[in-house]
């Protein structure tokens, strides 16, 4: 009976899928379809990670992308209240300043751009930035008077100026928020403000400047941000220089030490080279003065008139001598025999 109905059953399936066309559903399609539906998934994936990958290249380059410098605050009109208060007649040519009480103005150092001109966009970046999180602290770096807290949309966004004691001005750019008002008095190290991202900027940061009378001083002239310190005690501002850095760090002192003490070292052996002669020349030189000496000896051979007699000394030498015969020496001298004594003095001519 079981084997009746198994047939049965077989033969309405056979019946079923002969009258019914073939679709994705059937048995004969199935891996085909599994097979399709995983590669579409795969191209997905891909497109996603491609997708992932563009996203991330983008905001790497809107992160790092030079950005144009922002606009000279000291150059705007007086009515916009950003003007630079300092009249170009009233700036000295020399001015030493003091920078010995200072702080950085943020608690972690990281230098990201540097002061200088930008051909790119043609314009100079009159400060340096430093890389931070949104809300860091940030400090007055020597202690002085807050002159203004502003907004600028197209610049450095919410930024502060604070006029110090020692003459200096210090500016900070890009803020999200004050923590000090115009007039207020603050202390080196004294909180002014929290790191952002406002104004013309591509991720959080702060834009500092240092300024005398307006012009803008490279920081880097005045500070060594690797080691968190002045350069020197004092720095002094000159108006054709006050755009240059300085770098005292150890390894540049060192390598000046030794390109100093090489050049010295190949200076002193050029010298010494020059001044001593070499074998030939000495030897030629020697050989002159031997020679010299020979002649000199014989020319004064042959024009002495005496001659003292010496150790060993006879008659016959010294005639040979002094190209004479013994019978002229003994003629000369009136000589009897041919005895003679040591420290005689004889005629020769």
């Amino acid at each position: 009976m079981i084997k009746i109905h198994k047939i049965l059953s077989v033969a309405l399936v056979a019946l079923v899928a002969a009258a019914m066309p073939v679709t994705a559903q059937n048995l004969s399609s199935a891996k085909n379809m599994s097979r399709m539906h995983a590669n579409l998934l795969a191209k997905q994936q891909r497109i996603q990670d491609q997708i992932r990958l563009e996203e991330a290249q983008k905001y790497a380059s809107d992160l790092f992308e030079e950005v144009e410098p922002e606009p000279d605050i000291y150059t705007e009109g007086w009515d916009s209240g950003l003007v630079n208060p300092f009249k170009e007649s009233e700036v000295p040519n020399s001015r030493v300043i003091n920078v010995r009480n200072y702080v950085m103005p943020l608690k972690n150092i990281r230098l990201t751009s540097h002061y200088g001109y930008r051909p790119k966009f043609g314009r100079n970046h009159k400060g340096v930035d430093f890389g931070c999180p949104m809300g860091d602290t940030v400090r007055a770096v020597f202690s002085g008077r807050v002159r203004l807290t502003k907004f600028e949309r197209s610049g450095f966004g919410f930024y502060v100026i604070v006029r110090h004691e020692n003459g200096l001005e210090t500016v900070y750019g890009h803020l999200s928020r004050f923590l000090v008002q115009p007039e207020q008095y603050v202390k080196a190290g004294q909180p002014i403000a929290l790191s952002g991202n406002t104004g013309r900027s591509t991720g959080p940061h702060l834009h500092f400047e240092t300024r005398f009378m307006g012009y803008a001083i490279n920081p880097e002239a005045i500070f060594d941000f690797n080691n968190r310190v002045t350069h020197t005690d004092t720095y002094t501002f000159n108006k054709s220089n006050y755009s240059q850095a300085r770098n005292y760090s150890p390894s540049r002192r060192y390598n000046a030490v030794r390109e100093q003490n090489e050049s010295q070292s190949q200076a002193q052996a050029s010298t010494q080279q020059e001044d001593k002669p070499s074998y030939t020349s000495r030897y030629s030189r020697d050989s002159r003065n031997s020679k010299s000496s020979r002649s000199d000896r014989k020319r004064e051979k042959a024009t002495r008139s005496t001659y003292k007699i010496r150790e060993g000394d006879n008659l016959g030498k010294i005639a040979a001598r002094n190209g004479v015969t013994v019978a002229q020496l003994k003629k000369l001298n009136g000589l009897k025999g041919d005895k003679i004594q040591k420290g005689q003095v004889l005629k020769v001519k």
